[in-house]
């Protein structure tokens, strides 16, 4: 596909209506306006009436897109810890076959039973297996007399209405949370948050399955203390990538940085003036790649 422009779903915080969905667009994936007013643009009344962590994915068999999200509002008052122990183990689903007109949320149970919140779920087309795997975080036990961890979970669908069961896809000796994955010609490269250092991870595998996978060693995100929620995306028209990360420790949004070669590891940090991410303090969620036409659809609701 020829792509023209980028378009952000995301959450904006805690406070109220900020665990809901909002979208931003943007021509060149540095320099984003929020649409509708920085007001939602989608709202959850189901479950636990919140939405963080949104997502969106093209259906790469029709024209229908995707937009997934966390049953979860900790502006509700519950805190973190009911929300990582005993939190909705629903994924919440909308559709859209023009991304201006929406059906949802539904609540799809996908968490495995004793599993804490489905946590920042993502999605990516599995060409061999010709079927979306679906990827999320949970605290969970797996084996008695363990400590609870948060674990990579993966399930494969087609509609987004039925999913395989639950496994574990990411293993580690930390806790691990907040998984980005982008396909390439050689493969796949696969960023995660350490959520015990507080650090991103790259690992890369020729196909998807959890053994392809070997480690990529980043002095550019060893550097990077206290972030969250990376997301990547190709720019368009480019050989470049652009990798942005959270920012949460100390409350400065999304920084972005970029590189023309993904297998290194490493990336040039953009200063503040290099980029802007609109008005609305932008919280983890997801970046597509917009054709002309999808541009022109959402362009109305700047």
């Amino acid at each position: 596909m020829n792509y023209t422009g980028y378009l952000f779903v995301h959450f904006i915080g805690e406070q109220k209506d900020g665990e809901q969905v909002y979208f931003s667009l943007s021509r060149d994936g540095l320099h984003w306006q929020d649409l509708n007013g920085g007001k939602l643009m989608l709202r959850s009344e189901i479950g636990e009436a919140g939405a963080r962590d949104p997502f969106i994915i093209r259906s790469p068999w029709e024209k229908k897109y995707y937009l997934i999200a966390t049953d979860l509002r900790i502006e509700a008052g519950k805190g973190w810890h009911v929300a990582q122990y005993e939190g909705s183990r629903d994924l919440l689903v909308w559709e859209s076959s023009d991304l201006a007109h929406w059906e949802g949320p539904v609540a799809k149970t996908v968490g495995k039973p004793g599993a804490g919140c489905v946590w920042a779920p993502e999605a990516v087309y599995d060409v061999k297996k010709d079927a979306i795997m679906v990827f999320w975080a949970s605290m969970t036990v797996e084996n008695e007399g363990e400590e609870p961890k948060q674990r990579i979970y993966r399930a494969y669908t087609k509609d987004f209405k039925t999913f395989t069961q639950p496994e574990i896809y990411i293993e580690r000796d930390n806790h691990v949370i907040d998984t980005t994955i982008i396909g390439t010609e050689e493969g796949y490269y696969r960023y995660s948050k350490d959520e015990t250092t507080k650090f991103i991870r790259v690992d890369f595998g020729k196909d998807l399955e959890p053994e392809s996978f070997t480690e990529v060693k980043s002095e550019t995100l060893d550097g990077i203390y206290g972030v969250e929620g990376p997301e990547i995306f190709k720019l368009n028209g480019e050989e470049k990538w652009c990798l942005i990360v959270d920012r949460f420790a100390t409350h400065k949004g999304y920084l972005p940085m970029v590189t023309d070669d993904l297998k290194s590891g490493e990336f040039k940090v953009l200063s503040e003036e290099e980029f802007d991410l609109g008005v609305t303090l932008k919280r983890h969620g997801g970046i597509m790649n917009l054709t002309e036409e999808e541009y022109q659809v959402l362009a109305q609701f700047i």
